[in-house]
């Protein structure tokens, strides 16, 4: 039988790039299968992905290890780009380069670009990011655009910051934990979100003029 590569493998998974299989991508994922990882840790595949997954590599077909999530829907993230801050650490988090916007101005997602990683949400400093019905399908051809960029936004990323990802990944998440301590109460959050909206108005003075 013909050895099966980690590229292989790679081929067979979703590239949302969420690490909800406990790696930092798809491909740490397909590594680690090819060294023995159990093929049951990806809840984008679902069911149908392990069984491809089990049919390379010919191993045991198990169940979704629930651990690790469960199968849903596809949903695409939404930002309410009103209460947005500008903060970009959305855009820092998302993996496919699918959100849009500059450091203190308001931030969008492509829609036809967002894999449903819900890795944005929890770095928002003023939770105005959600999930919605993405009202299509991950097909195949979307993963394969997914993984090209993602390869090059860590091409990128690389050759601007030499660090590791790993490394990479748990400074935003201290910049997170900052972020939102930072806000502290309640009544922190709505000035911070005021003060941005106040901003945005300023803008559109400016531009209107």
């Amino acid at each position: 039988m013909t050895a099966v590569s980690i590229e292989d493998i790679d081929a067979v998974l979703p590239q949302t790039q969420c690490t909800k299989c406990g790696y930092e991508g798809c491909l740490p994922y397909a590594t680690a299968v090819a060294q023995g990882e159990s093929i049951n840790r990806c809840p984008p595949g679902g069911q149908e992905g392990i069984r491809k997954l089990a049919r390379l590599l010919g191993r045991e077909e198990l169940e979704l290890d629930r651990d690790c999530g469960q199968h849903q829907p596809l949903s695409v993230a939404v930002i309410n780009e009103e209460h947005c801050i500008g903060c970009t650490l959305c855009i820092q988090a998302c993996p496919l380069d699918a959100i849009v916007g500059a450091n203190k101005w308001m931030h969008t997602v492509v829609d036809d670009l967002c894999s449903g990683c819900e890795l944005c949400v929890a770095p928002c400093p003023v939770d105005c990011i959600t999930m919605k019905p993405a009202g299509h399908e991950w097909t195949a051809q979307r993963a394969a655009e997914a993984r090209i960029r993602h390869h090059k936004r860590r091409e990128r990323l690389a050759a601007k910051h030499p660090e590791t990802t790993g490394l990479a990944a748990r400074t935003l998440v201290n910049k997170a934990a900052l972020s939102r301590h930072a806000l502290g109460s309640e009544q922190d959050k709505q000035a911070v979100i005021a003060d941005a909206l106040a901003r945005a108005r300023a803008r559109r003075k400016r531009v209107e003029a």
